[in-house]
């Protein structure tokens, strides 16, 4: 466990989100721009996305983005078929995205450049402009986040969200969408202002054995992302689940000593059905927390538009699992057996 008064690296990183998508929106905005002007020129009808880890959790992310604003199917690859296989996705008609903070896993990398030699329209969103992934895709746009120090990836993330609303905006040519996502790294230093709730919100997490985090529809991802973070970083056993899913089987493991983290930003669609779902479970579990509309024990989130609440939203998240970890007694900026890079094959 870090030293009292010693800062840490991830909480400063934590902190760094709201400039970090600022700059992003600021300096790739007209590149973007132009960029979904040459893609209209294509006959896309599909998205296909290789990523690893976190930034599999922004892929999951454009999957509603591109959904929602473009009506664009987008599927997740399966690096592992052009890698371990050999048999690469036919890609006729994809725009093909690959998305990393270092841009240096090889099975990521050998998707794109495999995609390109196809003839598809290849995007690199990555960190390192002069990385690998960017020296493989035929275009590149660069989350200007800065070096991310921290083994845990939290403002590579949100970037990375950025840039695909960004794009999936730019596609849809609607002036006032790019207007409302200017206006989110606001609603996130809302979010850091209120830290003391997530940190009393972990207390509950010191000794929970299991959590789940359920979400349903855009904020799905944000489970995704919530729910590592939790495991990296106060090694938890927490597992995301779309609260239709969990209804299907894994409700049945609810006890009173298991934690549930339910996300549901004012003014969501699922909002509803997760906030009868914690109804239903209020009498099983004593371990109950939110994400969502300001009330007593939740940790508050402004109203933004819910296609862009999951840069939002996930900070709490990050902020939980950060003092989770101390309250656990774990180091949040040396999290146990991982390393900053990780290189698959």
């Amino acid at each position: 466990m870090p030293r009292a008064g010693v800062p840490s690296v991830l909480r400063g990183e934590i902190a760094e989100q709201p400039d970090a998508v600022a700059r992003l929106l600021g300096r790739e905005r007209g590149w973007t721009i132009s960029y979904a002007r040459s893609l209209a020129r294509r006959d896309i009808r599909f998205v296909l996305v290789a990523a690893r880890g976190t930034s599999d959790n922004a892929a999951r992310y454009a999957q509603y983005a591109f959904g929602v604003t473009n009506r664009l199917p987008v599927a997740l690859a399966a690096p592992s078929l052009t890698t371990l296989y050999r048999r690469p996705p036919r890609v006729a008609g994809a725009l093909v995205i690959g998305i990393s903070q270092s841009g240096r896993s090889p099975d990521v990398v050998e998707t794109i450049a495999a995609a390109r030699r196809a003839g598809a329209p290849t995007l690199a969103i990555v960190n390192d402009a002069s990385s690998p992934l960017a020296r493989a895709a035929a275009d590149v746009l660069p989350l200007h986040a800065g070096r991310e120090l921290s083994v845990a990836a939290t403002k590579t993330y949100t970037a990375q969200l950025a840039a695909v609303a960004l794009l999936s905006r730019a596609l849809a040519g609607r002036r006032a969408d790019l207007e409302e996502l200017e206006r989110v790294p606001a609603a996130m230093e809302a979010v850091l202002r209120r830290e003391k709730e997530a940190e009393g919100a972990a207390l509950h997490l010191a000794r929970a054995g299991r959590a789940f985090v359920l979400a349903r529809g855009i904020n799905y991802p944000t489970a995704h992302e919530i729910a590592l973070k939790l495991k990296e970083l106060a090694l938890l056993m927490a597992e995301p689940y779309s609260t239709a899913d969990f209804r299907h089987g894994p409700i049945a493991m609810v006890d009173e000593e298991l934690a549930i983290l339910f996300i549901a930003p004012p003014g969501s669609r699922a909002a509803p059905e997760v906030s009868l779902l914690a109804r239903e479970l209020g009498g099983r579990s004593r371990r109950l927390l939110f994400i969502g509309p300001k009330r007593a024990g939740a940790m508050s989130m402004p109203a933004v538009p819910e296609l862009l609440s999951p840069l939002v939203a996930v900070v709490p998240g990050q902020l939980l699992a950060f003092h989770a970890a101390r309250a656990r007694g774990f180091d949040p900026d040396r999290p146990r057996g991982l390393s900053k890079v990780t290189r698959t094959r």
